[in-house]
């Protein structure tokens, strides 16, 4: 093409080309650097520096080449390229703007044509190495001016959308699009190909880093391990990716959210269905991590603030007074032992805040001693799950069932009388209407109409209660399952708390205790959470003479200091 440019420009009568001193800047643009490496940018040099040689008096002093930058997504204002060429134009350094095509200034139909007009305006004329000189002497130019823009607009518009389009395609069917290469994972060459015949990459599991990941997930879910402990564990143990690299905390944090570890591929909104070839880990310890990773974001948390050091309570223990989280203090001195030589004793204590901070507004215990609270409530804890393994499944789930379905029905029950107690009203209402028409009614027409209105409000607001009742009822017959899988977690619970590490410990006692709130004396009151209460009413804290419920959402188990 550049060729036949050069012959027509060659084939033009001699005395149409005039000699005139004119200063070049050239401007050249690619989108992407990719563009960049195919020699995009020397080939649009080579096109506008043959025009300039057809032009005996053209003479380039400066070009501008722009790498990777978006003529549709970034504004002219943020190009240094556009800035640096204005700059020049208003102190009339030059005369002449050439680019390969008008699209190299830009894409935004509502600002390149205005760009284009602005250097006219200053006396710049804004050359094209394919079509020549774009002038504004009329409406006519500068309508076609704005079409030109308009179309270059919608071309990007229409690329950028055939391309997501495709890249969601190759997504959903379970190909590698690029991007960064997951942690447990490399890009290999498998044979496939893409529409150019080009050998293309998908992932493939590196085995040794995969073992790796499977370590993350379990400290992180099991021990409640963050990503910066993690980091320092796989350091002390010495444990590194097979490149010799140091596993980071960017890449843990990546790892627990990227549903590629159960073999599902996410780019945007697509996803992939589960390929078993990259799946790592299964689907329910990926989304325990989940609930542990939005756990530690909220106040009311079911994951320990930390796992580390010796303390049972760090984050869900509060003060019986004035409700104030205790804070974990530890303080030593040191000692001589008999023998003569010297010793460091260390003393932990939860301390109240507001007792410590803010005087006069708690009037309670100060401190509690860590040892003496966490072997209370272990053993209030201890108690609780001895009583859960010796629940029967079957009796669970039945006297579970069969309470939350008499709850439903009679709700219904309750809601259905309501409705056609307000229908009656509604045919009473209407056969009064006939009284009012006669003139035997004590009601006025207006008012019987409003009573009308208001018990045809009411009767359409109960059925669909009536619905939603119903629906519930429905959901409860069915609902035995999630119980089934809350009483399964609580029995894993039991059987794994005397026999695992501290840190899993904590991570059952976060989960399974709401919150502990200690008054003076060690005077305790422990709320389990909401998700347990039915298993707290059959079987935790069975019922006794005179025995007061408190808090319909989940039961508070009030213990005093000498348990």
């Amino acid at each position: 093409m550049a060729e036949q440019i050069i012959q027509t420009i060659s084939d033009m009568p001699s005395n149409t080309i005039q000699t005139v001193k004119k200063r070049i800047v050239c401007l050249y643009r690619v989108s992407t650097v990719g563009q960049a490496e195919k020699d995009d940018i020397p080939m649009q040099k080579q096109y506008c520096r043959e025009l300039c040689k057809q032009y005996p008096g053209w003479e380039i002093i400066k070009e501008f080449s722009e790498k990777g930058v978006s003529g549709f997504k970034v504004s002219a204002k943020d190009r240094d390229a556009i800035q640096e060429i204005q700059k020049m134009a208003l102190q009339s350094e030059f005369d002449i703007l050439l680019v390969f095509m008008f699209d190299r200034l830009g894409r935004k139909d509502n600002e390149t044509p205005f760009v284009v007009e602005w250097f006219v305006k200053q006396n710049i004329e804004v050359w094209r190495a394919m079509e020549g000189q774009q002038r504004f002497d009329s409406h006519v130019d500068k309508l076609l001016n704005y079409i030109r823009y308009w179309q270059a607009s919608g071309e990007s518009i229409m690329t950028s959308l055939r391309v997501k389009t495709r890249i969601e395609q190759l997504t959903q069917d379970g190909h590698y699009t690029g991007g960064r290469v997951p942690f447990g994972y490399r890009a290999e060459r498998t044979g496939r190909m893409n529409k150019k015949n080009q050998d293309v990459r998908d992932l493939v599991i590196v085995p040794e880093d995969a073992e790796i990941v499977r370590l993350i997930f379990q400290k992180y879910v099991y021990e409640g391990y963050g990503a910066l402990r993690l980091c320092n564990y796989f350091r002390e143990q010495g444990i590194r990716k097979k490149d010799g690299g140091e596993v980071t905390v960017g890449m843990v944090n990546r790892a627990v959210r990227n549903t590629i570890y159960i073999g599902v591929i996410h780019r945007g909104e697509s996803k992939s269905e589960v390929l078993p070839e990259l799946k790592i880990i299964d689907e329910e310890l990926f989304l325990r991590a989940q609930k542990i990773a939005s756990a530690r974001k909220v106040r009311q948390r079911e994951v320990p603030l930390t796992t580390r050091g010796q303390s049972l309570l760090v984050g869900n223990v509060y003060c019986g007074c004035c409700g104030a989280r205790l804070m974990l203090t530890t303080s030593g001195h040191r000692y001589r032992r008999k023998d003569g030589t010297e010793a460091t004793s260390i003393i932990s204590s939860y301390k109240c805040y507001n007792r410590t901070n803010v005087p006069g507004k708690c009037n309670g215990q100060t401190c509690f001693s860590v040892e003496k609270l966490d072997n209370l409530v272990d053993q209030i804890i201890r108690i609780q799950f001895d009583q859960i393994q010796k629940a029967p499944l079957q009796a669970l789930l039945e006297k579970q069932r069969c309470r939350e379905v008499d709850l439903a029905k009679a709700k219904v029950k309750r809601l259905q009388n309501e409705y056609w107690k307000k229908q009656r009203d509604y045919q009473d209402l209407r056969t009064e209407t006939l009284k009012v028409i006669q003139g035997n009614s004590q009601f006025s027409a207006d008012l019987l109409n409003s009573l009308i209105d208001e018990t045809t409000a009411q009767i359409e607001e109960l059925g669909q209660q009536v619905q939603s009742a119903e629906q519930e009822l429905r959901d409860t017959v069915s609902g035995a399952e999630q119980v089934s899988e809350e009483y399964t977690q609580l029995m894993n619970w039991a059987d794994l708390y005397d026999n695992c590490s501290f840190e899993a410990k904590k991570m059952i006692v976060a989960q399974f205790v709401k919150a502990v709130h200690v008054k003076r004396g060690y005077e305790v009151n422990i709320e389990f959470n909401v998700s347990f209460e039915e298993f707290q009413l059959l079987y935790l804290e069975p019922e006794t003479p005179g025995r007061k419920r408190r808090n319909g959402a989940s039961e508070i188990l009030a213990l005093a200091g000498n348990v």
